[in-house]
């Protein structure tokens, strides 16, 4: 029998790691619109380095999945820490060039990065079963906060840092974060049975378990939870600029944001545990419409992050419910193609959606962007409610 301080070590170099590989999403998304603003020659095309990063995350999940039943799980994140790596210092090449494509390239591979980086909470849940495999994934969740912190500050402190050039330091940053997380992924070691096992390519065939019900209703929830969370927060920087606030507010903001979509995770796995993943991810939906709500009573900037952070807690009960119930949707050597599947339907949705954003935001403003929000939310609540509805509640 593997030693529980053995899955427990794994699942705290993964929060450790997620402190460095967490930060980098941030970065890009609240200042990925900016500078696109600067660099493109058409508006419109503003928030594109935003979605190519959605795009590069989607793009990324099942080459990501490939080479971690190939490789092994550390030797494919350790690729993944290079891949944002190059992101970064792309990113800023086409700063101080002022090439709005290399820039635009940039923020794809800091996608690419993101691909393996979410994955982290799988591999955690993957070392546990039952409660403890809740609590796991809520952990790892939890570098998410420190990411939260430190990604935001970052484009603060080091914007400026090279002169004539705002914001190419902050990316060069980002290059430094993705360096530093390799020294952690060089210690883990996977303790999972699939690891054990091989490649973790048996089990029902993929089609089979994309038509099962209790799959679609867990992607759909996670599809839903992430995609409308990053379809407002694409918009959200621009808008608060645009309404009259400091691109610091507008930082700031964004920094609220992700404290409030990684700050619950010390509770989600207990309120997992207590009420049940489906009640849990139904309450996040609940929290997400509420942003929307926020958002459309004013546009202030207390409007604006109080929205940001009902987005916040509302994408952590969602997105880590929903992480949740795909781990039960699948054996050990199905995870590979399951989760693959999983993100690439999830991620894709997001940059689709972050596409949409940003159009939506040009063309019709912030509070059109944020109407789209109750159908998208509808759509899943209600089953998932009378599913949940259905489940004894857990001691």
């Amino acid at each position: 029998m593997i030693d529980d301080r053995a899955k427990n070590r794994n699942t705290y170099i993964l929060g450790a790691s997620q402190v460095f590989g967490g930060a980098n999403g941030p970065i890009v998304i609240s200042l990925g619109g900016l500078v696109g603003q600067h660099l493109s020659s058409n508006p419109a095309l503003a928030t594109l380095p935003v979605s190519l990063y959605n795009v590069g995350l989607a793009l990324g999940t099942l080459p990501a999945a490939y080479f971690m039943r190939r490789l092994g799980r550390r030797n494919a994140y350790i690729l993944g820490a290079f891949l944002g790596i190059a992101g970064g210092l792309i990113a800023a090449v086409g700063i101080v060039a002022k090439l709005f494509l290399m820039f635009c390239l940039g923020t794809m591979a800091a996608g690419f990065y993101g691909s393996y980086v979410q994955s982290y909470r799988f591999a955690a849940g993957d070392e546990m079963s039952g409660a403890q495999r809740d609590k796991a994934i809520s952990r790892v969740m939890v570098g998410g906060l420190l990411a939260a912190i430190i990604g935001p500050q970052l484009v603060i402190w080091t914007r400026d840092s090279l002169p004539g050039f705002p914001f190419a330091g902050s990316f060069i940053s980002q290059a430094g974060l993705a360096l530093l997380a390799i020294p952690l992924l060089l210690t883990y070691r996977s303790t999972s049975p699939a690891a054990r096992a091989g490649r973790g390519d048996g089990g029902r065939k993929l089609s089979e378990i994309l038509t099962a019900p209790r799959y679609v209703l867990a992607v759909a929830a996670g599809v839903v939870s992430y995609g409308l969370m990053t379809f407002v927060m694409t918009a959200a920087p621009i808008a608060m600029v645009g309404h009259g606030h400091s691109m610091d507010n507008a930082a700031l903001g964004i920094q609220w944001h992700i404290l409030a979509m990684y700050g619950p995770s010390f509770l989600t796995g207990r309120l997992m545990a207590h009420f049940g993943k489906e009640r849990v991810t139904a309450i996040g939906l609940v929290l997400i419409g509420g942003s929307a709500m926020t958002a459309l009573a004013g546009l202030d900037i207390g409007h604006f992050w109080g929205s940001l952070i009902l987005l916040g807690i509302g994408w952590n009960f969602g997105f880590i419910g929903a992480t949740a119930m795909v781990s039960d949707c699948h054996t050990p050597e199905e995870r590979g193609k399951v989760q693959g599947a999983n993100d690439f339907l999830v991620f894709g949705t997001v940059a689709l959606a972050s596409f949409f954003s940003g159009s939506l935001m040009f063309s019709s403003g912030w509070e059109t962007v944020n109407w789209f929000v109750f159908p998208a939310v509808a759509l899943v609540l209600v089953p998932l409610v009378w599913q949940s509805a259905r489940l004894p509640r857990t001691a």
